[in-house]
């Protein structure tokens, strides 16, 4: 990444923040603190920041109960607010880039450009075609404005705002690399929203938001069961703990919502393979909270016939000292992905 210190990563989720703290050594990263602390419901609807003070709070208390004190953050957004586009643009040299890329932005975005921050990455050049390869993203100003006040109002100083698919991409390649030479899926179904970012030739190639995640189970078992949504969150987490016991009812209604958010992803894949040229999908890599739940994946590797595997976010971060709860990993660790993330960004960073 770039010379400097490792930020907090804090993760503004719509159910809960979770925050992380690595340190680098020379075996590689370690994680040295991590909180978690639940928001109360609609604090953050459809991205948007809707009860300020209860996010504040939250963020306040995930950090105390992390006993993180360093002030400096990275944080991340997601959903509508974000419009993320792989454009081709004529070769052009850095400050060229720079002056271009407003208009460049303009031609691709379906916002106002006044509206929008816009930023983007250099993927790959091709001087004998006399052109470049680029990931455009615009992220809304309300949005960015609202989630960097929150921090602001919660003591902290964010130094960097990133994008939630990107930040579990850093991740999963510090994890495991990116192999050039194949085409896959890093999902992360949280409680909201389902992040799809498929990587093709050693760089992100698509990424897709969609609105149906944890809740939307929750929120099935609360219709057809005729129950509070705490009620239902409770027994769809007793139905992967105990699938036989009082919350028997519930797998048949948990298996119909998997089906249907594993056919969404399966039909963004599709679209992928169609318009890329890519002939197959290698694998699909899975995480989230959500994906703690047995029939997602199944249901994900039965409609794309692409093996599903569970990607551990701790799988080469070494869990350090003694701040760190283990039962709060245990717990929360499958939900912990962007806030890693987040935490390997640095206060020094360059442009590549």
């Amino acid at each position: 990444m770039a010379d400097g210190n490792n930020l907090v990563g804090v993760d503004i989720g719509s159910s809960a923040i979770k925050v992380c703290q690595l340190k680098e050594g020379r075996k590689g990263l370690s994680l040295v603190r991590a909180g978690y602390c639940p928001l109360p419901p609609q604090s953050i609807v459809d991205g948007h920041v809707m009860n300020a003070s209860a996010i504040v709070a939250a963020v306040g208390r995930a950090l105390a109960d992390a006993k993180i004190k360093q002030r400096e953050v990275a944080l991340s957004i997601s959903g509508q607010a974000v419009i993320i586009r792989k454009i081709t643009v004529p070769l052009m040299t850095q400050t060229e880039l720079d002056e271009q890329i407003q208009w460049e932005a303009e031609q691709h975005i379906p916002f106002d450009i006044k509206d929008v921050h816009v930023d983007y990455e250099v993927l790959r050049r091709r001087p004998e075609a006399g052109q470049m390869d680029l990931l455009l993203v615009a992220a809304k100003r309300e949005e960015v404005s609202d989630y960097l006040e929150v921090a602001r109002q919660a003591k902290l100083k964010p130094l960097v705002l990133d994008i939630d698919a990107f930040t579990v991409q850093n991740l999963f390649e510090y994890g495991r690399g990116i192999p050039a030479d194949q085409t896959f899926a890093i999902i992360n179904v949280g409680a909201s929203l389902t992040s799809i970012n498929i990587v093709s030739r050693g760089a992100s190639s698509f990424t897709r938001d969609i609105p149906n995640a944890g809740n939307y189970v929750t929120e099935q078992i609360q219709k057809q069961l005729g129950v509070t949504f705490e009620q239902a969150e409770e027994l769809k987490c007793q139905s992967v703990a105990q699938p036989f016991g009082p919350a028997a009812q519930v797998p048949p209604i948990v298996d119909a919502v998997c089906d249907t958010i594993a056919g969404e992803i399966q039909r963004s894949l599709d679209f992928f393979l169609a318009t890329s040229g890519e002939p197959e999908m290698h694998r699909i890599y899975l995480t989230g909270g959500t994906s703690n739940l047995p029939a997602l994946p199944a249901a994900i590797s039965r409609r794309s016939r692409v093996q599903v595997e569970m990607l551990q976010p701790l799988e080469r971060v070494a869990v350090e000292g003694k701040d760190v709860s283990a039962d709060m990993l245990r717990a929360r660790g499958s939900q912990l992905c962007v806030a890693l993330g987040l935490a390997m960004r640095k206060d020094k960073e360059k442009r590549a």
